[in-house]
């Protein structure tokens, strides 16, 4: 249990509570002095000496005497039967130097045995179902931390422990078999008695600890914790996520992180202050532990993010501390370009900027952008618009806006970003460069292809004459010229463009470089879509083997060069190896985005389409129920998540980014704002991109992707680029390219049309009747676009429309081949 009441500080009370009635063993851990003195300053001392100490079987035996014919109900009951029990009698002080405080689990005498087993706790709870409930409160209240200790087993006095008491549930489990079976069982019985009892709904947040042998060293390979596949071992880890996402009601639960760094080795179990443990081993576990446990932070933070909120709490309380004494009569008036006041800020401005690209990596976006606004703001304020900070947290959130679809507030900053570095590096400056670039290709994005297709060519030209033409700027710059003609179906001056960069590219930087492969993937695609589905397949196994080597086989640009590949196989009719590749991408999806995210779900369908191309007609049926089936439950809690809120009126999830304390919620007791994540869960699944109405920037940051873009030091994913950046904002593609991708969109058309949403399939199907019929447009992908409109078009039952696109297919062959003969007269005869 964990308070949020007791006071702060290296000097506040901790209670220790030994539950295991059967085997007490937790006072042996302890140097009990002979005469320990309660924790009342009133309270007289105790005769007995300390092995003889009345403990926790004492305490509700005196609790069970003045239940019995006592008056009332309820909570006050309670209080007064825990009052009238005289609980500070049962508490002892357990270290000389340290408020380490310990509740025994009784007086050993020769009655114990006896007494342990006559208590009924069922019993105990009929006569005052709150007595436990307002127990806890009562030691949080009165404690910095409450730690209560229980053996495994389905006992009713373990029910208590697990059930009733806790806001923070640390469970161990072994390699033994049952022995994590025994620890889903509790968790699970836990989580559905706090949902199903209105009065029990308080949070509860669940830290497994996996002990073995010798730690993490007994698991060399993994298999363990990973799983072994040829064996047909899940692994502890996927289970353990697999129950978080169904207890919590979250489908984004990865425990990479935290498995990383919470690893017992039994040895530091069973350590006690005999010759034979290491105290420091286990002081090192507890520390590891308590990075999570002590804030209340949630198994699936990753390390980095605790730290960095950690960081940003100090960094906000220096900037207001610094704010309050700058303040003459209780008013503040910042320095804004410079002066020793601008330090705290800045530093809060940078914390904020680590902190978003977290997010951003993590493909957290929502969070990003709110980290990215507060930085820049704080950097306009304090440091001014023109400095390069202020140059630096502006390009980078531009970049996430335009990486999100937020094209017309990425035009917004690109204008002004343009003008800033105009004034204070020079027009012809690489950075403004760089950053006139990004602003053509928004410009693209929003449809304004020849504005931005004249910015591009302006901006080479400067490039070319300023830097030169194999200058790293100079090929960014080009690369962006080329992702713009390719969106505008230039594609012979997008190949010229786009080879031009590879080969500077394998020149300077070498065959295998981050900015060689993403140039090769985009040519690739272009060869996709221009037909050329053989080069297109070498150069990205190619792109895919590199990645894999370097990078590792999740790695965001691995996924994405393997998706791509997908598609070309797709349209080559390589039914077989599309399969492989969709089950590793949604395998990898479910483990680092969560079985629920909407990208996992469509990975899903596609698999499923692909086993049905197949004949595998009922594997497909099975994979699209089970979509389906998550799809409803998310829905059913967005529903839920819309319509209530905390215990306090309060929105789930509407504290600050310094806040840990957790809102309950019906799907989720354990976490804060569950509910409401749940609800974006299911809202992006529905194709909802933002956040819903009403949600702050709060605790609700767990929530999300813990899988992202291509992790990178923060110092490479500045956006405002020096000499040798690239112009790309991300490494496996952007949303005005991805868009316009005609394998992309058919697979989306596919997805609508497996999900059985008739009315998304035909706009969509009417939005691609040019694309799929124009020349330009590969054969096969043509051929499948056809037959999956032609589909929708039949499914609708609109004849009309299908006579029309079966009319244009006539008159695009006759027109192709009237060019044929045009081009080549001895075929006119």
């Amino acid at each position: 249990m964990g308070a949020a009441t007791a006071p702060d500080g290296e000097d506040a009370p901790v209670l220790v509570i030994d539950w295991d009635l059967e085997a007490p063993a937790l006072h042996r851990h302890f140097a009990l002095p002979s005469d320990c003195a309660d924790l009342a300053e009133d309270a007289a001392p105790d005769a007995d000496a300390a092995p003889m100490r009345a403990g926790l079987l004492e305490f509700f035996e005196a609790c069970r005497a003045r239940l019995r014919g006592a008056g009332g109900h309820g909570e006050e009951l309670a209080d007064r039967v825990i009052d009238d029990a005289g609980w500070r009698a049962h508490i002892e002080r357990a270290d000389g130097r340290r408020p380490l405080y310990l509740m025994r689990a009784g007086r050993f005498d020769d009655s114990y045995t006896e007494r342990a087993g006559r208590l009924d706790w069922e019993a105990l709870f009929d006569a005052c179902p709150a007595l436990f409930r307002r127990f806890a409160a009562r030691m949080a209240a009165h404690f910095r931390h409450v730690l209560v200790a229980t053996g495994a087993g389905r006992t009713a006095a373990v029910s208590v422990c697990s059930t009733l008491l806790p806001d923070r549930l640390a469970g161990l489990f072994t390699p033994a078999p049952g022995s994590l079976e025994g620890l889903e069982g509790v968790v699970r019985r836990a989580i559905d008695y706090r949902c199903t009892h209105e009065d029990e709904q308080r949070p509860l947040l669940l830290y497994p600890i996996a002990c073995s042998a010798d730690g993490a060293r007994s698991d060399p390979h993994g298999r363990w914790r990973r799983g072994d596949v040829r064996n047909g071992a899940p692994g502890y880890q996927p289970r353990l996520e697999a129950l978080l996402r169904a207890c919590y009601g979250w489908p984004r639960v990865n425990l990479d992180s935290y498995f990383d760094e919470v690893q017992l080795a039994l040895a530091d179990a069973v350590s006690t202050t005999g010759a034979g443990g290491d105290r420091r081993a286990l002081a090192r576990f507890a520390a590891q532990l308590g990075e999570w446990l002590a804030p209340g932070y949630f198994p699936w933070q990753s390390l980095d993010e605790i730290r960095l909120r950690a960081a940003l709490a100090q960094a906000r309380a220096a900037t207001q501390e610094g704010a309050q004494q700058a303040a003459p009569a209780g008013q503040h008036v910042p320095e804004p370009h410079g002066g020793a006041s601008n330090a705290a800020p800045a530093t809060l401005a940078d914390v904020l900027a680590r902190l978003g690209l977290l997010y951003r990596r993590e493909r957290r976006r929502d969070e990003a952008r709110a980290c990215f606004e507060e930085s820049l703001a704080l950097r306009e304020r304090f440091q001014g618009e023109d400095h390069a900070a202020t140059r630096a947290a502006r390009a980078t959130l531009a970049s996430l806006l335009f990486e999100s679809g937020s094209l017309s507030e990425a035009r917004r900053h690109y204008d002004v970003l343009v003008q800033a570095c105009a004034r204070r590096a020079g027009a012809d400056d690489p950075e403004t460069l760089c950053a006139r670039s990004q602003l053509a290709r928004v410009l693209a994005g929003l449809g304004e292809g020849e504005r931005a297709l004249a910015l591009h060519e302006q901006v080479v030209a400067a490039c070319e004459r300023a830097l030169g033409d194999d200058h790293p700027a100079t090929l960014g710059c080009l690369e962006d010229l080329a992702r713009s003609l390719a969106q505008q179906h230039e594609s012979a001056r997008a190949r010229i463009v786009y080879e031009r960069v590879l080969e500077g590219r394998r020149r300077r930087q070498g065959a295998e470089h981050p900015d060689t492969l993403r140039c090769a993937q985009g040519l690739a695609l272009l060869f996709g879509e221009t037909g050329e589905l053989g080069n297109a397949r070498r150069m990205l196994e190619a792109v895919l083997r590199a990645r894999e080597r370097h990078d590792g086989p999740d790695a965001a640009g691995t996924l994405g060069a393997r998706e791509a590949l997908a598609e070309i196989l797709a349209a080559q009719g390589d039914l077989a190896a599309v399969r492989s590749i969709q089950e590793s991408l949604a395998r990898a999806r479910e483990r680092h985005l969560g079985a629920g995210h909407p990208e996992t779900l469509n990975m899903q369908l596609r698999l499923a389409s692909t086993l049905g191309q197949q004949g595998e007609a009922e594997a497909a049926r099975r994979l699209r129920e089970q979509v389906a089936d998550l799809r409803q439950r998310l829905q059913e809690a967005e529903g839920w998540g819309k319509g209530h809120a905390g215990l306090d009126g309060v929105d789930a999830g509407a504290t600050n980014l310094g806040g840990t304390d957790p809102v309950p919620s019906r799907h989720s007791i354990a976490s804060t704002g569950a509910s409401d994540t749940a609800a974006a869960g299911a809202a992006e699944a529905a194709g909802a991109g933002s956040r819903p109405p009403g949600r702050s920037a709060g605790l609700h940051a767990a929530f999300h992707d813990r899988h992202g873009h291509e992790s990178r030091r923060p110092h490479e994913r500045e956006a405002v680029r020096p000499l040798g950046a690239t112009g790309m904002a991300g490494d496996h593609g952007e949303p005005g390219h991805v868009a316009d991708n005609l394998g992309h969109k058919l697979a989306q058309l596919q997805d609508l049309i497996d999900s059985r949403s008739p009315g998304e399939a035909r706009a969509l199907a009417d939005s691609l009747r040019t694309s799929v019929l124009r020349p330009s447009a590969a054969h096969p992908l043509r051929r499948r676009g056809a037959a999956m409109i032609k589909q929708v078009y039949l499914q609708d039952g609109d004849k009309d429309a299908l006579l029309s696109f079966t009319q244009d297919e006539v008159s695009l062959l006759e027109g192709a081949l009237i060019e044929a003969a045009r081009d080549n007269p001895m075929t006119m005869r």
